[in-house]
């Protein structure tokens, strides 16, 4: 099946062609579980790329919770409680514990719709980029599903092939079910290829280069907000500084 836009509308398009970020994209990583300042994302953009950037000199984003893994990521939302509590998205562990207070925002939210985005992954053992959302939880902890629409670990990659992650996880959600997989296909994903998902109250279909390979029948029924991150994990021998190369990002909605 062949992507098909018609009945949409672009609600929401970065090319990352001007100097400044677009102000819907906030520039860290699920800080309430860490700080701002550890999980500051470093990147470049305003030449029609952004750029995901890990230096060297780069430190764990959450050593407490998640021990030595280095992230530069973005969201379109934050939603967590008062320092102590234990009330915050993206819950990825048990025991997580909010240790700075954030301002809680939703810029792009949607619930339901088609998102694409142009990008390159890394060939780096120790380097892993994706695009996914995740329930924004402002009215239950259990609406804390995510779609994810590409997940590519650089061990994946290679000339003519790609395993690419993609599909449904519960965390929270009682009403999900686990249904991620890596798909393989005949891609070399070091070269922009397109990855978009089309998410309606039914179903999610997931598209590459405007070819559905992967749909699931089973669809959150609540805001989500998307998040953008490169990730470098420990014990690979690597190289620094990593990038996650972006061309443009594009969110449509029923017209």
């Amino acid at each position: 099946m062949t992507l098909d836009r018609d009945g949409y509308e672009l609600e929401f398009e970065d090319q990352f062609d001007q100097a400044e970020l677009d102000g819907r994209w906030l520039r860290f990583y699920a800080p309430h579980w860490s700080s701002r300042a550890a999980t500051a994302t470093r990147f470049t953009t305003g030449d029609g790329r952004l750029r995901l950037r890990i230096d060297e000199d780069q430190q764990p984003w959450c050593p407490e919770f998640d021990g030595p893994i280095k992230c530069s990521a973005l969201q379109t939302g934050q939603f967590s409680g008062p320092v102590g509590s234990e009330i915050g998205q993206y819950r990825f562990q048990p025991g997580l514990v909010v240790r700075e207070e954030q301002e809680n925002v939703r810029l792009h939210t949607p619930q339901y719709g088609l998102f694409e985005i142009r990008c390159r992954a890394l060939d780096d053992p120790a380097a892993m980029v994706g695009l996914w959302m995740i329930g924004y939880e402002e009215e239950a902890p259990e609406q804390s599903g995510e779609i994810l629409i590409c997940e590519i670990f650089g061990k994946n990659v290679g000339a003519g092939r790609a395993a690419v992650g993609m599909g449904i996880r519960p965390f929270g959600d009682p009403g999900l079910t686990d249904e991620f997989e890596e798909v393989e296909l005949a891609i070399d994903a070091r070269d922009f290829h397109v990855y978009g998902a089309e998410w309606t109250p039914d179903l999610v279909r997931f598209f590459v280069d405007g070819e559905q390979v992967k749909i699931s029948h089973q669809s959150p029924d609540y805001p989500m907000q998307f998040m953008l991150a490169l990730y470098e994990f420990p014990g690979e021998q690597t190289t620094h500084p990593k990038e996650f190369e972006i061309d443009w990002f594009r969110s449509y909605r029923r017209a």
